[in-house]
């Protein structure tokens, strides 16, 4: 008897090939910046506040431009809104760049930045206005890509496709940009700024090359009707969220996630160079655990969320972090610290796989921009709040206790406050509800 014939291998199209290639360039130029504006940041200063006050900014505009960029997102075409941030951004960095060779020559060499004394205060306001202007065209320019994905790929493909997304992502991001952009470091400070912005014009050719016009369409308003007032858009995408009790919970889950993320990420470069005394060969060693554990986690994540269900492998997001957190508290040694990355961001990619899918799924098409950006304030607008949380942490630990040490209680505060989002996540997000919500998303659209 013939066996029943293999489906058709599934091809996402050449617009999604377009924008996975944008992805990786830019992410390609990120993951040269990651070495870069840390290592940028404690040549100009070794004060863990001012180091944690850039690490806000970049992240600040989460929480003050988000709603208003998912209004934006439903009103423009998305995809020339991509365009223009990152061109934006292309622009920023391209000024940042030209300042760092402006002031190459008295820069300290890469590893010799724990010598330096005092703030460079001019080139400091330079790095903090590029980062929050930076912030803020990478707020529309990511809410667009999410919305501007369901266009692109049905929705029965989305775990697929944005489990590849989330792969190139890691793979650009963590093990082919920093290994690059260390080089690059070690030859010129300047450098690293140059090629991301590059990277920066690559991917907006590349989104302005994907053919169609990506509006958001609004079944309730006619085709010429004008546009209904910034307020009251906004508020329907709050009481959207509001009332989907499984998004809401979601999301002020994944805004306390990022928030105690922070408060040991934003400590993560003095704490590399202090306690693990890395030099940017080492921390881009070190930075591949990041990369192995997020390419797994990409195109493990459908299969995980299948064969554990998607419940399960969120609550194992949270438990896992608790510990992996509170193990690089205790660590001394950097190859111990990569392994425990690589862990830790092959879980979290698979949460971010499941839980992007699944907001693609279930929210209206002509609400995503809006639901999104509200979801984001939450999710993304915390991660300010818990990088200032780490900065005062090590400065006022630090009146009490080592330097060592100090920076060290960043990791096991940050552990505490994941112990406790497993015991609520474990309870709300279970497999159940979220394949329950997944089905209803699928038929709505449908209809």
């Amino acid at each position: 008897m013939a066996s029943d014939p293999k489906p058709p291998k599934v091809r996402l199209g050449s617009s999604y090939r377009k924008l996975y290639a944008a992805t990786t360039l830019s992410n390609i130029g990120d993951g040269m910046s990651g070495i870069a504006y840390p290592w940028l940041a404690t040549a100009i200063t070794r004060n863990p506040v001012l180091v944690a006050v850039v690490a806000a900014a970049q992240r600040l505009p989460w929480l003050v431009f988000t709603l208003p960029a998912g209004v934006i997102t439903d009103r423009v075409d998305r995809k020339k809104a991509m365009v223009a941030m990152d061109s934006l951004r292309f622009l920023f960095t391209l000024a940042v760049a030209f300042a760092v060779l402006g002031e190459q020559g008295s820069l300290p060499a890469p590893d010799e930045v724990q010598n330096v004394v005092g703030t460079r205060t001019g080139l400091y306001l330079l790095l903090l206005g590029a980062t929050l202007l930076m912030g803020c065209a990478e707020v529309l320019r990511d809410n667009c890509g999410q919305t501007f994905m369901p266009s692109l790929v049905a929705p029965e493909h989305l775990e697929r496709a944005n489990g590849r997304m989330w792969a190139a992502e890691s793979m650009a991001n963590t093990f082919i940009g920093p290994p690059l952009g260390s080089l690059l470091l070690l030859t010129a400070f300047s450098l690293p700024f140059f090629v991301d912005a590059g990277s920066f014009f690559a991917a907006a050719a590349l989104v302005g090359l994907i053919p169609g016009v990506f509006r958001a369409v609004h079944p309730e308003r006619a085709d010429d009707a004008p546009p209904s007032n910034w307020r009251s858009e906004l508020a329907e995408g709050v009481r959207w969220l509001w009332g989907n009790q499984l998004l809401r919970a979601m999301a002020i889950i994944l805004g306390l996630m990022n928030m105690a993320s922070n408060i040991s990420g934003a400590m993560f470069v003095l704490f590399a160079q202090d306690v693990l005394d890395v030099t940017p060969l080492t921390f881009t060693i070190m930075g591949f655990g990041f990369a192995v554990g997020g390419i797994l986690g990409g195109y493990l994540a459908p299969w995980l969320s299948k064969k554990l269900g998607s419940g399960t492998c969120l609550a194992m997001t949270l438990g896992s972090t608790a510990v992996m957190q509170a193990l690089v508290g205790l660590s001394s040694w950097w190859p111990l610290v990569a392994v425990i990355f690589a862990v830790g961001t092959l879980l979290g990619s698979t949460w971010n796989v499941i839980t992007v899918s699944l907001r693609q799924t279930i929210i209206p098409p002509h609400l995503l921009g809006r639901v999104n950006s509200v979801y984001r304030f939450f999710a993304w607008g915390m991660m300010p709040v818990g990088a200032v949380i780490g900065g005062l942490v090590v400065s006022i630990a630090g009146r009490f206790t080592t330097h060592d040490m100090a920076l060290r209680w960043v990791w096991f505060v940050d552990a505490g406050i994941h112990v406790v989002l497993f015991a609520v996540g474990r309870r709300l997000l279970t497999t159940e509800r979220l394949e329950r919500a997944r089905t209803e998303g699928v038929a709505a659209l449908e209809a």
